[in-house]
C-alpha cells in the first residue's frame, strides 16, 4: 500500500482486503459477522485502519502464533515451535520474572551491573562494577573514528564488538567466572566507546546517557535509563536470544555470541521497533493530528501501530508501564508523555491493543533528546546480559544440541 489513495480517515475496502490479504468477499464476510465496521461514504465502503491492525493482530495470535506441535515423550518435538529449557526468564500472567525475582522490582533500585553480574554468577552484589580492558576504549574510539557519518549507533555497537575480541587474549575461554569478567569489560568499554567524555567513573547509565542526550542530566534521569536497562536484560527466548544461544551451542566465544545477538536485535520486529515509534511520537510532539499520524504510518505499509501489543503479553506490557511511570516524575518529559497518551487513547478505544515497551522507550528518547535509535542502543546494551546468561548456561550443554533438522519440500 506504499501508493495509497487514502486520505488520511480511513481505508478502502481494496486497500483494507489487500492488508488483511483476503478476497473483498472475505473482508465483507467479516463486517457481516460483526468483526470489523466500516462507514459508507460516497465513494464506497471506509474502514478504520486502526480497527483493521487490531483485527489483523487478532488473527496472527490464532493462527500463525499457535501452530501444531508434535509430542513425543511428554515434550514438544520437531515441530514448527521448539521448547528450551531455560532458568533466566519466566513471562508469566503478563509479569516478567528473572530467576524468580520481579524484574519491575529489580528495576525500581538495583543497578543495571548488579543484575548482569548475579544472572552470570549467582551472585548479587550492589557494589560490583566492570572496567575495561586496557587500551580498549581508545581503541574503539580510534576506529568509531574512522567510520562514516551515516553509520548509525547500532552499527556502531556492531563495530566496537570484535575490536574488543581482538584485544583480548583470553576470548576462548568459556569458564564461567571468565566469561563473567570479560562481559562486564566488554559492556563497560561499549557505553563508554559511545560516550566520548573522559569521565571514567559513572555507571554505565550515565555513559550511555552521555553518548545519547545532549542535554545535562541529573541522577534522576540516570535512574530511568538504569531501570530501562534492567527491564530489557532478558525476554525469554526472543529472536536475538535465540540466535545468541545457538552461536554459543556450537562455542562460539562469547564476543561472537553478542555479534550474533546483535545482528538478530537489528531487526524492525524486534530490537529497532522503536524507531518507528520515535518517528510517530516526533510527528505528534510537533503538532500534527495523532489520529492522522496514526493513519499514516499505517498508510505507509507498517503492519502495526508501532509501539503497541505483542505476542506473549495480553493486556499489559509491565516493563512499558514501569518506565512511562518513571517518566511521569521527570522534568522536561511532559511533551512527549502526552503524545503517547494521545496516541494510546486513540489505539486503546479501536480495541484490545496496549502500549509496549518500544512505546515507552521511543517516549524516553523523545524526553531526553536522544537520536531516534536511541531506544536501540538502549535495548542492544541491556539485551548483551542476558544474551551471556543464556550463553553461560549453553556451554554446560551437548554441543551443537540446537542445530534442528531440515525436512526438504523441494523438487
Amino acid at each position: 500500500m506504499t501508493e495509497s489513495t487514502s486520505t488520511g480517515v480511513g481505508w478502502t475496502a481494496a486497500e483494507t482486503a489487500a492488508r488483511l490479504g483476503v478476497k473483498p468477499e472475505t473482508l465483507y464476510a467479516y463486517v457481516s459477522r460483526g468483526q470489523l465496521s466500516r462507514r459508507r461514504s460516497a465513494n464506497g465502503s471506509v474502514f478504520d485502519p486502526i480497527e483493521v491492525e487490531r483485527f489483523a493482530a487478532g488473527r496472527r495470535r490464532s493462527t500463525a502464533d499457535r501452530p501444531a506441535v508434535v509430542i513425543r515423550d511428554g515434550r514438544p518435538s520437531g515441530g514448527p515451535l521448539m521448547t528450551i529449557d531455560t532458568d533466566v526468564a519466566l513471562i508469566e500472567d503478563d509479569a516478567l520474572y528473572y530467576r524468580g525475582r520481579s524484574a519491575t522490582e529489580l528495576a525500581g533500585g538495583a543497578r543495571f551491573e548488579t543484575v548482569c553480574h548475579w544472572l552470570w554468577t549467582g551472585d548479587f552484589d550492589e557494589g560490583v562494577g566492570f572496567t575495561p580492558l586496557p587500551g580498549a576504549v581508545d581503541a574503539v574510539r580510534r576506529v568509531l573514528a574512522a567510520l562514516p557519518d551515516g553509520a548509525s549507533l547500532a552499527e556502531r555497537l556492531q563495530v566496537m564488538v570484535p575490536v574488543v575480541a581482538g584485544l583480548d587474549p583470553l576470548r576462548e575461554v568459556l569458564a564461567p567466572e571468565s566469561v563473567a569478567v570479560r562481559t562486564g569489560a566488554l559492556l563497560a568499554t561499549l557505553a563508554r566507546g559511545l560516550d566520548g567524555r573522559s569521565v571514567s567513573g559513572p555507571s554505565i547509565a550515565d555513559h550511555l546517557l552521555g553518548a545519547l542526550s545532549p542535554a545535562d542530566h541529573d541522577q534522576r534521569l540516570v535512574d530511568v535509563v538504569n531501570a530501562a536497562l534492567v527491564l530489557l536484560v532478558d525476554h525469554d527466548l526472543a529472536a536475538s536470544t535465540m540466535a545468541a544461544r545457538t552461536a554459543a551451542s556450537a562455542r562460539a566465544h562469547p564476543y561472537a555470541v553478542v555479534l550474533s545477538g546483535l545482528g538478530a536485535l537489528d531487526s524492525a520486529l524486534h530490537g529497532n521497533a522503536s524507531r518507528a515509534a520515535y518517528r510517530m511520537l516526533s510527528r505528534v510532539m510537533a503538532g500534527e493530528d495523532a489520529g492522522a499520524v496514526i493513519t499514516g504510518t499505517l498508510t505507509s505499509g507498517r503492519a502495526g501501530v508501532p509501539g503497541f501489543g505483542h505476542r506473549i503479553y495480553r493486556t499489559a506490557d509491565p516493563r512499558a508501564e514501569l518506565i512511562f511511570e518513571l517518566l511521569s516524575d521527570l522534568p522536561g518529559a511532559g511533551s512527549a508523555r502526552e503524545a503517547a497518551a494521545a496516541v494510546t487513547t486513540i489505539v486503546a478505544g479501536r480495541g484490545a491493543m496496549f502500549r509496549n515497551v518500544d512505546l515507552a522507550l521511543a517516549a524516553l528518547a523523545s524526553a531526553t533528546g536522544m537520536p531516534e535509535d536511541g531506544g536501540e542502543v538502549i535495548f542492544g546494551i541491556a539485551r548483551i546480559g542476558g544474551w551471556i546468561a543464556h550463553a553461560i548456561d549453553e556451554y554446560q550443554q551437548t554441543p551443537l544440541r540446537l542445530r534442528p533438522v531440515g525436512r526438504y519440500v523441494g523438487p
